[in-house]
């Protein structure tokens, strides 16, 4: 993954804000960067710029709203989403070549159990910080 994104000039952090973008059918604002990848406004504008120079992106005026902007991927953005999506395919045949049918499924559900507990473990550490 960090080879294609290279590729693309991309750092990890923008590779996750095009991953975000591609699974969102409606145009999202930044403060839904912000809540779902727990970062600043700052870090948040700083990435949406960066990728906007790049052509990835595009932040116009919400028609509803005035005072939000809306993030729309351009096609160079859409080219790039398809590249990461056909590279996290690849991985994932990379992780289970050899794996019978059965196996395929246990480490599946073994994944999503460690993803589970893991986000799990992040909800009561921040439910801790919130309520010292």
């Amino acid at each position: 993954m960090t080879r294609t994104l290279e590729t693309m000039e991309l750092t990890a952090a923008q590779g996750q804000i095009m991953g975000y973008l591609a699974t969102h059918p409606q145009p999202p604002c930044p403060r839904d960067l912000e809540e779902a990848f727990h970062l600043s406004h700052p870090t948040v504008s700083g990435l949406l710029s960066r990728l906007e120079q790049k052509g990835f992106v595009e932040l116009r005026r919400d028609s509803d709203d005035r005072r939000c902007k809306r993030i729309y991927v351009l096609p160079k953005g859409r080219d790039c989403q398809h590249t990461l999506y056909q590279t996290i395919l690849s991985n994932e045949n990379q992780f289970v070549q050899g794996f019978s049918q059965e196996e395929q499924a246990m480490f599946r559900s073994m994944l999503q159990r460690a993803i589970a507990n893991m986000r799990s473990a992040c909800a009561q550490t921040e439910q801790e910080e919130s309520n010292p």
